[in-house]
């Protein structure tokens, strides 16, 4: 149970440090190679007038379809998903094969099968 504990805990950890990576590092370096746009103040106003900003609108109470924020949670998820699959493959790696199921026995000569056979037949008589 404290295995569980200790991974929730480091997962919210975790969450907060991604976040932070693709909020502060990943998106404004994208929003300036894409003419300055930034993800999370892109919208589509539902209800009626307009307004320069998501900010904006959602305190005036409008109705808004926030797609850029969308992007940048999709953009959070491929991140978060790239560096478990390598934490894991690192895992499984440094684990080698010892976790592996054990390999069969090889099968014995075919002359100590034939042995075998004889000294039961003697056994018989």
């Amino acid at each position: 149970m404290v295995d569980l504990a200790v991974g929730i805990i480091i997962g919210a950890a975790f969450t907060s440090v991604v976040g932070s990576l693709v909020n502060d590092i990943i998106m404004p370096p994208i929003g300036l190679a894409l003419a300055g746009i930034d993800f999370a103040n892109l919208f589509v106003t539902l209800s009626e007038g307009s307004y320069a900003s998501l900010e904006e609108a959602q305190k005036a109470g409008a109705a808004t379809w926030n797609y850029g924020k969308f992007i940048n949670t999709i953009i959070h998820f491929m991140i978060v998903a790239f560096v478990i699959f390598m934490v894991v493959k690192q895992i499984n790696r440094f684990r080698g094969k010892k976790d592996a199921a054990p390999a069969a026995a090889p099968a014995p000569p075919k002359s100590e099968v034939l042995l075998e056979e004889i000294r039961d037949l003697l056994k018989k008589g």
